[in-house]
């Protein structure tokens, strides 16, 4: 019968070739810091998401997980530093899926290929999206918006954060799903058109609710529907987009990649232990107050989740021409 074990001097001749170096880092990862890139600035949704689950990692670890920002041209300038580090478990990226999945569509070059440049590691949550609109506006429900939009075709006005981000890919999505022309108002963040909401300069907005669940508690805007699959348990009074009768389940997802090429036991353990933290109480009970859907699972799981929102987002950005520099 065959010898089917490889001969102690083939075994010596592959580990001194370098094969069996990656295995060999895995079992020894992490043996020092590790960064972990946020491609957004300091105080946004994937910076709060990113800090306790690297807290965590730190404690179960044994080294430094350290947040590092690099933000500029809709995350591709921190998600790039990612893409071009070394495969071994020592920089990792905390992002929305826009450098993940959809960036590719809006922005005319690319420092990355997105579908090759790194491996999925865990969802760390999606936040919802909620429509609404300014408390100087009359319209109490989401048929309403409909119905005058449709009257007035151009005329009504709907803020984002930016051309491309989840703002706006939403009002679009909305549009589509109602086939309405709402006239698309960028701002330079958030905050920015939150604040004219309130001041009645733009009509409405179809934001993340950790951004706007303040002045909604405040009653300085007015919700009329949550693009979620049930009712959310921060706005029980606010009906689905489905219950007001337009078909729209949208949020916006977070969570972890690595370079292409890291040893799969990283990718593992850091899934393993940040799905931990997120169901520990402590951390995610935090995160779900402030209206995030909590994430964790397998590497395979976010994979999935990346190319829906490909193939979701895809066809919108491309039929309302969407583009960034």
């Amino acid at each position: 019968m065959p010898e089917t074990t490889l001969p102690r001097r083939l075994l010596l001749a592959i580990a001194a070739s370098g094969l069996a170096l990656p295995a060999a880092r895995a079992q020894s990862w992490p043996s020092r810091p590790v960064r972990i890139i946020v491609p957004f600035p300091p105080g946004g949704l994937v910076d709060v998401l990113a800090r306790p689950v690297a807290q965590r990692l730190t404690a179960q670890l044994g080294q430094p997980f350290v947040v590092e920002n690099r933000a500029g041209a809709g995350g591709n300038i921190g998600a790039d530093v990612v893409a071009k580090a070394a495969p071994d478990g020592y920089t990792l990226l905390a992002s929305s899926l826009g450098p993940l999945a959809v960036n590719q569509y809006i922005y005319r070059t690319m420092p990355y290929d997105t579908q090759r440049a790194f491996t999925p590691i865990v969802l760390l949550a999606t936040t919802p999206k909620v429509m609404c609109v300014a408390n100087a506006r009359p319209w109490r429900d989401v048929a309403a918006v409909v119905a005058e939009a449709k009257a007035r075709p151009g005329r009504l006005t709907g803020g984002s954060a930016g051309p491309g981000t989840s703002l706006h890919l939403a009002l679009e999505l909305f549009k589509q799903v109602t086939g309405t022309d709402i006239q698309h108002v960028p701002y330079r963040g958030a905050a920015m058109a939150v604040t004219d909401l309130v001041a009645g300069q733009i009509d409405m907005i179809i934001d993340n609710v950790p951004n706007i669940l303040g002045q909604i508690r405040g009653g300085q805007v007015r919700p009329l529907a949550v693009a979620t699959e049930r009712r959310l348990p921060q706005l029980p009074e606010v009906p689905t987009m489905r219950e007001a009768g337009v078909d729209l389940v949208f949020g916006t997802a977070f969570g972890m990649a690595a370079p292409a090429g890291t040893p799969p036991e990283i990718i593992s353990r850091v899934a393993e232990v940040a799905t931990a933290a997120l169901r520990d109480p402590e951390v995610g009970g935090r995160l779900a107050e402030q209206g995030a859907i909590l994430g964790g699972g397998t590497p395979e799981q976010f994979a999935a989740l990346i190319e829906r929102e490909r193939s979701l987002l895809e066809p919108v950005i491309r039929g309302a021409g969407i583009r960034a520099e």
